[in-house]
């Protein structure tokens, strides 16, 4: 059993970046949002992600804009430290240690070097209980700082951040919890409390949910569980205050955000639209639906030119204040659980699982970006708790990818139960999947695993049900032509005992299809449909069924509720070991012999990789993550790693991926993956010279190429020597785009450094092209004229040698020969 360092658990990418409000850039150039560990830069204009701020060893749990520089960021997390970003170059200014978790960040403009932070109260060991603490920010030129003077502000104060809020700039700070609404006042160090009955007359629920403060007026919006939106005033007098009540919510408030100028309200909840409240004017308001799941959070530019809404299914949109979506930064779709396995697509290499309600989602793993949705149930999703709706719940690709099998339902009882077997067929012109059969009665009952064959010659897929039958469906053919046509139908139904079949598989070559039945597994050729053998030893529902592959397709895999892994033979048709382990995933990787297998115990999940020809693990890794896994997939390379640990070796042609329970995607990194990355950017910068431009990384290949073939043609010494204006472009290009001057300004200089100066010492290389081209066409009796003076020279003295001029001498010769000297013969005769 091995078991090394050099693999480690990382966060792929596709974490939640609708966790906390998302922040926008005081030019409205960059949207910056949580995810994981890190802190994503992206683009308003083309919603492309630019880059990420990465320092934090645990969730990112808030961000704010710095008061006192708009281009700096501060970033709080749960390993207990603030760090303050330059989020345009990327670059991690300072740390500041405080030792405990955090759990969300507020600034203030009034409160200059003091940052207010969520952290858990000490005596609280379940993170239920939160207080708000003042921590001032000592001044060190070091990178890492300590910061040790904190001092609470309130205690007992909600743990969601949106219940947390200051008004007036900084002047008071309002906070709510339950029934309660707290406003604390920095001036007078008083706390003025105002509550709210559990109900009113009607039966609505009124506890807070989300407030916010006015930035001019004193005047608190609050938002409550029974969808109202209250406005309360005059709370500068705890006796004499007053509230307003708006309500056009049909569910709970979930945020509220003032405009900057304070002209408009804006609030947002399960219902998916933003709605904008006019300040002042009653019930006024615009209204801009349908814009995804559930509204979590809203942000508003400091110029007030744009919003943006973080979404339930891990969506931030873009809107513009004119109340038109301008853009989508779509995040890996997060529901409450994934119910289909996770899948790649063969074409596209794509991560394929469940993605918002009735749709399948298509994520680029190599990017981190969500692709496309294609939309499986095809009916409007109504975001309403309690309703029955359908859900896609099983989906598998063909070995080609050109046909995929999708199983929706509704109904949790059995009586109530309604689904649907819909093969899509990939469209060349359009790029994607195109609905090509329904049907509507596949089995009598809930379909629980399906499968496609391995062929690339013959299509078929097989579904397993509750109803005791598993069914083999092929593309049907014409009875009058005998004709393939492009639509499916069953081909066959077997049965065994009348026992319910738990899972289906084939083998690498699809000649064989193993299906159990409870505690029996049966073999049967696809050609004949004949059941060639039984497979019932060991005890226990069989759970996961698998075939090796490559040189261990000889053997088959499986799982049973009694926490075996057992291997059979097929070619003596025998045991040929077994094991007790909890198992609860088991993967095979299509591109090796090596099967990943999950095991659940002691509260944490431990990975075993091995091969079936021997139960002897290749690797393992203890404590892989607190949840079990029970969705993993191995995922091809692109370029296959040449490692030669046998740790690290089945992880050379294929990467795994899992995802646990409270839906984070991890995988597996490698030493060598690392340092190859690292390379590989290091192979992008040349010339330290030159920036890395995109220009550059488009053309600099080019660009190379052509100097080697510039240096093989010519010879050093030939070759002219640079010009200065060649410096001043690498300057131009060099410097960042925003703070260069006006175009108008660096137009001259730009033209200019092209010019060569004539009094420089380097020779003119457009000249002497000029003069070669005019030495080429001088006539031929002149060069006959200095070949019959050369041989007369030589028949003269035949002792003497003549002595060999260079290029550059005979060039200047044949100027001095081409001069006119016939104003000298005016001047002689001139003499006396």
């Amino acid at each position: 059993m091995v078991e090394t360092s050099d693999i480690r658990v990382v966060r792929c990418g596709g974490s939640k970046v609708n966790l906390t409000p998302p922040i926008i850039s005081s030019d409205s150039r960059f949207v910056l949002c949580t995810s994981g560990d890190l802190v994503k830069v992206y683009s308003t204009r083309t919603e492309e992600w630019l880059h990420s701020l990465q320092g934090h060893t645990n969730q990112v749990t808030g961000i704010t804009l710095n008061p006192a520089n708009h281009l700096q960021v501060y970033s709080c997390s749960v390993d207990g430290t603030v760090k303050l970003w330059d989020f345009i170059d990327g670059i991690l200014i300072k740390t500041f240690v405080i030792g405990c978790p955090l759990f969300a960040i507020y600034v203030s403009e009034k409160h200059t070097g003091v940052l207010f932070l969520h952290v858990s109260m000490a005596t609280d060991s379940k993170n239920e209980c939160f207080q708000l603490v003042s921590v001032h920010l000592p001044k060190s030129a070091e990178q890492e700082v300590e910061a040790k003077e904190m001092s609470a502000v309130s205690s007992h104060i909600s743990k969601n951040p949106s219940c947390t809020a200051f008004g007036r700039g900084g002047e008071y700070i309002a906070f709510a919890r339950h029934l309660q609404l707290n406003v604390y006042f920095f001036r007078k160090q008083k706390t003025y409390s105002f509550s709210l009955k559990a109900t009113d007359k009607k039966g609505a629920k009124n506890a807070f949910t989300c407030i916010a403060c006015h930035p001019t007026d004193d005047c608190i919006a609050t938002g409550h569980e029974d969808g109202k939106i209250r406005l309360w005033r005059n709370f500068i007098h705890k006796k004499e205050y007053t509230y307003s009540t708006q309500h056009w919510h049909h569910n709970a408030v979930n945020t509220l955000c003032f405009t900057p100028e304070g002209t408009h309200l804006l609030s947002g909840g399960i219902e998916s639209v933003l709605v904008q409240w006019q300040y002042g004017a009653g019930n006024r308001k615009e209204f801009l639906p349908r814009l995804g799941g559930s509204i979590l959070h809203i942000s508003a530019s400091s110029d007030g030119q744009l919003f943006c809404t973080s979404h339930s299914d891990n969506k931030i949109t873009v809107i513009e204040s004119s109340f038109k979506v301008c853009g989508v930064i779509q995040g890996l779709v997060k529901g409450d659980a994934v119910l289909t396995d996770l899948m790649i697509d063969p074409r596209s290499k794509a991560l394929v699982l469940n993605g918002k309600p009735g749709h399948l989602q298509f994520y680029s793993l190599l990017r981190d970006k969500h692709l496309y949705n294609l939309d499986i149930v095809q009916q409007e999703y109504i975001y309403e708790a309690g309703l029955d709706q359908f859900e896609v719940v099983k989906a598998a690709f063909d070995i080609k990818g050109s046909w995929l099998a999708t199983v929706e339902e509704r109904g949790k009882k059995s009586s109530d139960l309604e689904f649907f077997l819909k093969l899509w067929a990939f469209d060349e012109r359009t790029q994607s999947f195109v609905l090509n059969t329904t049907i509507t009665a596949a089995h009598t009952d809930r379909i629980i695993s399906m499968c496609f064959s391995s062929s690339e010659e013959t299509t078929m897929l097989v579904t397993a049900a509750e109803d005791s039958q598993f069914k083999a469906w092929c593309q049907g053919a014409d009875a009058d032509t005998q004709q393939d046509q492009n639509f499916w139908s069953c081909d066959f139904v077997g049965s065994y005992h009348k026992l319910n079949p738990t899972n289906c598989s084939f083998s690498a070559d699809s000649s064989l299809l193993a299906v159990s039945f409870q505690e029996v597994i049966t073999i049967w050729s696809p050609d004949t449909w004949e059941m060639l053998t039984t497979l019932c030893q060991p005890p226990g529902v069989i759970r996961d069924l698998c075939f090796g592959r490559l040189s261990c397709s000889k053997y088959l895999l499986g799982t049973t509720t009694k926490n075996l892994l057992c291997c059979w033979n097929l070619l003596t048709c025998e045991l040929e070991w077994s094991t007790s382990v909890d198992v609860s995933k088991l993967q095979p990787d299509p591109f090796s012999e090596n099967v990943a297998a999950f095991s659940y115990q002691s509260k944490h999940t431990d990975l075993f990789v091995f091969k079936p020809s021997e139960p002897r693990p290749l690797f393992t890794n203890k404590n892989v993550c607190s949840e079990k896994v029970h969705r993993a997939v191995f995922v091809p390379r692109e370029e296959p790693l040449n490692s030669c640990d046998e740790s690290t070796q089945w992880l050379n042609r294929s990467q795994l991926y899992f995802l646990t329970q409270n839906m984070d995607l991890l995988t597996f990194s490698t030493a060598t993956e690392e340092d190859r990355m690292l390379s590989s950017s290091k192979q992008l910068v040349i010339d330290d010279s030159v920036a890395v431009t995109p220009f550059y990384l488009l053309l600099g290949k080019h660009r190379q190429q052509q100097q080697k073939l510039n240096t093989q043609s010519h010879p050093v010494s030939d070759k002219p020597q640079q010009t200065q204006g060649s410096v001043t472009i690498k300057e131009l290009l060099h410097t960042p785009a925003h703070v260069l001057p006006a175009a108008s300004v660096l137009c001259s200089m730009f033209v200019n450094s092209f010019l060569i100066s004539n009094t420089g010492v380097q020779q003119d290389p457009l000249r002497e092209e000029m003069d070669s081209e005019k030495e080429e066409e001088d006539s031929e009796e002149e060069m006959e004229a200095c070949d019959s003076q050369q041989e007369l020279r030589a028949q003269g003295s035949v002792d003497e040698v003549t002595p060999k001029l260079s290029k550059a001498q005979e060039r200047e010769l044949k100027r001095v020969r081409k001069t006119d000297f016939s104003w000298m013969a005016g001047l002689i005769d001139s003499k006396p």
